[in-house]
């Protein structure tokens, strides 16, 4: 599971809180303060980011499954719900092509989910 980009923020506050208290180590402060700006980088990337790939995602997986749907409204929780349904949907289609044998089906269904792992990519990927 990857955690949500408000969720990390708000542990970052927190690392944050934690280090402006007199008496932390030095280097205790260097490596946390460090470690943080480099995950607040990261959030940024993925954040600015998030909406394009999840209307992205959401389209792609509703051709698959021939969901006549649209994402008319922007706000990332509310794009991230209907990409839950979608992929819940995306499951219940896996299940009945392997089920009914139907290769070619799963083969599509594989090929969106390795492009939806593309498409999740940040800089610091290594692959």
């Amino acid at each position: 599971m990857t955690p949500e980009v408000p969720a990390v923020l708000a542990e970052l506050a927190a690392v944050v809180a934690r280090n402006a208290a007199p008496g932390v180590p030095e280097p205790e402060r260097a490596s946390e303060l460090g470690l943080t700006a480099m995950l607040l980088g990261l959030a940024a990337e993925v954040w600015d980011g998030a909406a394009a790939r999840l209307v992205e995602e959401n389209r792609a997986l509703r051709a698959l499954l021939s969901d006549t749907g649209a994402d008319e409204d922007l706000r990332l929780s509310k794009l991230k719900a209907g990409n839950d349904r979608l992929r819940g949907k995306l499951i219940e289609a896996q299940i009945a092509a392997e089920q009914a044998g139907d290769q070619a089906r799963q083969e599509a269904i594989w090929a969106e989910l390795r492009a939806s792992t593309e498409r999740r990519k940040i800089s610091v990927s290594l692959v």
